[in-house]
């Protein structure tokens, strides 16, 4: 397992981090006893980042980890959960609420603190709110003990580099803007950089578009772009490959990011990433790929208020 540095935080990151979404069953039914093994695999194979979120299954997530995590040295992995999302249109980033979601995570998770917590889909909210209101309530925390560091997430750039601009944030994360299908999160890493925001990728498989199995029905890509996955898929299954091995292993590359998180609640499949995030592509493949793919790439969706999708500082 690579390691890097997670910015400024003194932090020291696996390049692969655990997505904990799966814990909440967010894609599908988990059995949780896999789940806690599937954490647990991940640790033992050099995993120390975990990020999980109360939105993910409504709170199921946490609380699948808080068991996975029991007896576990709690100096031998980095935490980090989220606050101000918690259901689909349930958002709230006051500084009551926010506060409180801490402590209510903290009981979930069986610690008295997590390293970093971070404010979940920030496009949602005002942005105005998030700079002025919740990210100093989540430094108060911090002179609590309760969190170590403070980070913002979202899918739109823009939002992301606004807010980091105007305010000191420790880690920005932002899911399917980094992968085969999407650059747009490296060509971003220089603002970045020069506000002192190490960068957090997630979801190199883009949520299901690049997998053999294919995305879900809910997902928010164009139809051009599911068309192009897919071939691109099939043209990866001709050649004997997963394209979800081709993904992770380019997604996991950029100096440029601390981490990249990929989810599973299936410990083999956590075996499995560990190997593909460090094993070399066949480059071949991948500019044959990148040509399938090139005619979509950077393609987009909307999300969140209308105003978060555009401009920046």
């Amino acid at each position: 397992m690579e390691y890097r540095p997670l910015g400024a935080t003194g932090l020291t990151v696996s390049v692969l981090g655990y997505g904990a979404s799966s814990l909440g069953s967010v894609f599908h039914p988990i059995d949780e006893e896999a789940g806690i093994r599937s954490v647990r695999t991940a640790l033992d194979l050099g995993v120390n980042v975990i990020d999980v979120s109360p939105y993910y299954g409504s709170t199921a997530a946490e609380t699948v980890l808080g068991r996975a995590l029991r007896g576990v040295d709690r100096d031998s992995y980095v935490l980090a959960t989220k606050v101000g999302r918690y259901g689909e249109a349930d958002f709230d980033f006051s500084a009551a609420r926010v506060t409180a979601s801490v402590d209510e995570s903290l009981a979930r998770l069986g610690t008295d603190h997590v390293d970093l917590i971070q404010c979940h889909d920030i496009e949602f909210g005002s942005l105005d709110q998030i700079v002025e209101e919740t990210l100093p309530a989540l430094r108060r925390l911090g002179e609590q003990g309760k969190v170590r560091h403070v980070g913002i997430t979202g899918y739109p750039l823009p939002a992301l580099t606004r807010v980091s601009a105007r305010t000191p944030v420790d880690t920005a994360l932002s899911y399917c803007r980094y992968s085969l299908l999407d650059r747009a999160l490296l060509a971003e890493a220089p603002r970045f950089a020069e506000a002192g925001v190490a960068i957090m990728n997630a979801s190199p498989l883009a949520m299901g578009l690049l997998t053999r199995k294919g995305p879900p029905s809910w997902h928010p890509a164009p139809q051009p772009v599911r068309e192009a996955a897919a071939a691109a898929a099939r043209h990866c299954t001709d050649a004997g490959v997963d394209i979800a091995q081709l993904a992770l292993r380019f997604a996991v590359q950029p100096q440029a990011f601390a981490t990249t998180f990929v989810s599973s609640a299936n410990p083999d499949n956590i075996a499995r990433n560990v190997r593909w995030a460090a094993e070399p592509s066949d480059p071949q493949l991948l500019a044959e790929v990148e040509r399938i793919l090139a005619p979509l790439r950077d393609a987009t969706w909307p999300s969140g208020r209308p105003e978060n999708n555009v401009g920046g500082e």
